[in-house]
C-alpha cells in the first residue's frame, strides 16, 4: 500500500514539475507588455473625439455653402435637418462621408467636376446621411 502512495506522490510531483517547465519563463513579462496604460487610453479617446469633431465640422461646412443650401432646397430637404443628422452618425460613417465631401470639394476647386456634378454629390450625401440616421 505504501508503494501505491509513494507512486502516486511521485507521479503528482512529476506532473507539477513538467507543468512548471511547460509554461514559458517570459510569459509573466510578456503579459505586462500587452497592458495599455491609462494615459494611452485617455490619449486614444481624445484623438477619437477630435477626429469626430473635425469630421462633423467638415460635413457641416460642406452643407453650409450657398450651392449646398440651394441643392438641398431644390431636393426638398431641410438643410438644418441634414446638419442635425450628421451628429447622429457613427464614427466610421462620419469619417467616410467627410472623406467623400473633402474629395468632392477638392475636385470642384480643381475644376474636375462642375456645379451640376457637385450638386448631385451634395444631394446624394445628404440622402445617405438621412437614410443612415433613419435606419438606426
Amino acid at each position: 500500500m505504501r508503494t501505491a502512495v509513494s507512486h502516486f506522490v511521485r507521479s503528482l510531483a512529476s506532473v507539477v514539475v513538467l507543468s512548471a517547465l511547460a509554461i514559458p519563463q517570459g510569459l509573466a513579462a510578456q503579459s505586462s507588455q500587452h497592458l495599455v496604460s491609462p494615459t494611452d487610453l485617455q490619449q486614444a479617446a481624445v484623438n477619437a473625439s477630435q477626429a469626430r469633431q473635425q469630421n462633423i465640422e467638415t460635413l457641416n461646412n460642406f452643407f453650409s455653402s450657398d450651392q449646398a443650401q440651394k441643392a438641398l432646397e431644390s431636393a426638398h430637404m431641410n438643410p438644418q435637418e441634414v446638419k442635425k443628422a450628421v451628429a447622429g452618425l457613427d464614427d466610421q460613417d462620419l469619417a467616410q462621408l467627410a472623406s467623400r465631401a473633402n474629395k468632392a470639394q477638392a475636385d470642384f476647386a480643381a475644376g474636375n467636376i462642375g456645379d451640376r456634378d457637385l450638386l448631385i454629390i451634395l444631394v446624394c450625401v445628404a440622402v445617405l446621411i438621412l437614410i443612415i440616421v433613419a435606419v438606426r
